[in-house]
């Protein structure tokens, strides 16, 4: 990747010129945040694309945690006091691969599925006019990022269901594929599927409020719209722990219903839906079973989101860079 070098080849860096490219001794007017006309659904789709990747695989562990703390009646070697005993207990007794099981069924759904992410939220933002004057327009953000999470969910949740398979304790999956056929076998297609009106239930308000709270920081920050990787990471970073923690109740009760199809009790296994969930949680666990998790699910938001976002934004910029020296 080009990332190492984020500034032109010229003593001005293109971040410090408002919504302008620098290229060399000329200066357009292209705006990086709409991109160039002629190929801006490919660029979201690849800006998406590694956005996502990146995202998930650098912070896989802690999710690895946040499932197994949100599992009902976990094994007694899976009880965990927090995000550092369970980092310890989990490489002294299974070894440190183990917090990677299932990584590469996030990485094969996280590209298609957050490029279609990206592409259509800023379509539908584009669409109801999240782009005209300032580009400080919340409830189109907001709106962009709905629609959005629905499309990528669709993609995503059979990804999802395998990742969470691998990740719980004593898993006997060997890898994607064959948790992948056997969940197909013993449990129908359904089974990838049973989460994702609860993932659309906790992913429409996540991603709302992440967009929205991401435009408003960005711009309070940087008012004036430069291209600066310190105002997305500080922005990002915000969104997603905001986000994160407002929506844990959620994240339960879909752990619930991705995983019960492994679980030995007849109650857990025969779990219809996000109601159901919710009433075995709180009969089990009570409110506080609602909120297992929060500490390594905001952990790896925070800097998951930063990178996601300061990655689609470099790959947005660095491509409208290429795209304006080429016309220069």
């Amino acid at each position: 990747m080009h990332g190492a070098n984020l500034t032109p080849a010229v003593p001005v860096p293109a971040y410090q010129v408002p919504h302008r490219l620098v290229m060399g001794d000329h200066v357009t007017d292209q705006d990086y945040e709409a991109l160039p006309e002629s190929s801006p659904l490919f660029i979201h789709l690849v800006a998406g694309a590694m956005a996502g990747i990146v995202e998930h695989s650098v912070m896989y562990p802690f999710d690895s945690i946040k499932t197994r703390m949100q599992v009902i009646h976990p094994s007694p070697q899976a009880v965990y006091t927090g995000v550092t005993q369970a980092i310890s207990q989990i490489s002294h007794t299974e070894g440190l691969r183990t917090l990677w099981r299932g990584v590469n069924s996030v990485i094969l759904g996280a590209g298609p599925s957050h490029a279609l992410y990206f592409a259509t939220y800023e379509y539908v933002k584009d669409l109801v006019g999240g782009n005209v004057g300032n580009g400080s327009h919340p409830l189109a953000s907001g709106l962009g990022g709905a629609c959005a999470t629905v499309v990528s969910d669709a993609v995503m949740n059979p990804f999802d269901v395998i990742k969470q398979r691998m990740q719980v304790h004593g898993s006997t999956h060997r890898n994607i594929l064959q948790c992948a056929v056997r969940v197909f076998r013993t449990e129908g297609l359904g089974a990838f599927y049973v989460s994702y009106p609860t993932t659309l239930a906790m992913t429409i308000p996540f991603q709302s409020i992440q967009f929205a709270c991401y435009e408003s920081c960005r711009n309070f920050l940087n008012p004036e719209g430069l291209y600066d990787p310190k105002t997305h990471i500080i922005a990002g970073a915000a969104a997603g722990a905001f986000a994160a923690a407002a929506t844990t109740p959620l994240d339960v009760m879909r752990t619930l219903l991705q995983t019960r199809g492994d679980s030995t009790d007849p109650r857990l296994k025969q779990t219809r839906g996000m109601i159901d969930a919710a009433k075995i949680i709180y009969e089990r666990r009570g409110l506080a079973g609602f909120w297992k998790g929060v500490q390594p699910r905001i952990i790896s938001h925070m800097p998951s989101t930063a990178l996601s976002w300061v990655t689609y934004e470099y790959f947005k910029w660095y491509i409208a860079k290429n795209d304006a020296s080429q016309k220069a």
